[in-house]
């Protein structure tokens, strides 16, 4: 996410741009792996996942969505689509998490908003048996469809 971030800054070549970031910050080979798959794959679909949450804004321009929020978005989406070794919930969690901590105040209800709606155009396979339920905080969540 750190690295994406830096990425919208810089418009360096990630694969230059890479081995400087993991110098500055050192991290555990299967962490560093995961990460690099993750960029790589955000980088080569940024336009469809772009694509994505721009038909998921309501009353919104894509040029206003934050650097923050457009990269947790671009992660998060990446990983439902891609990744079939994360579960969905997992990664909708994260990314509000990530939102929290890092966005702007309404961040996490824009990225829980986002996530929803695209969600909601399941795709077959890895969302077929998925249902959207409200927690106890307002925030909508994935879960199996026996929970």
């Amino acid at each position: 996410m750190q690295f994406l971030f830096g990425l919208e800054f810089t418009q360096d070549d990630w694969q230059t741009a890479l081995p400087g970031f993991w110098a500055a910050y050192p991290s555990r080979p299967k962490v560093m792996q995961y990460a690099q798959a993750l960029i790589e794959g955000v980088v080569a679909e940024r336009d469809a996942l772009d694509a994505s949450i721009a038909q998921c804004l309501e009353n919104w321009t894509p040029e206003r969505v934050g650097r923050v929020e457009r990269n947790v978005l671009r992660v998060a989406l990446y990983e439902m689509r891609h990744m079939s070794d994360v579960p969905l919930n997992a990664a909708i969690n994260e990314a509000i998490e990530i939102a929290k901590s890092y966005g702007s105040d309404d961040a996490p209800r824009f990225v829980n908003g986002v996530l929803a709606c695209e969600g909601g155009r399941a795709t077959p396979g890895k969302f077929v048996d998925l249902h959207l339920h409200t927690d106890q905080f307002g925030w909508f969540r994935f879960a199996d469809a026996g929970g």
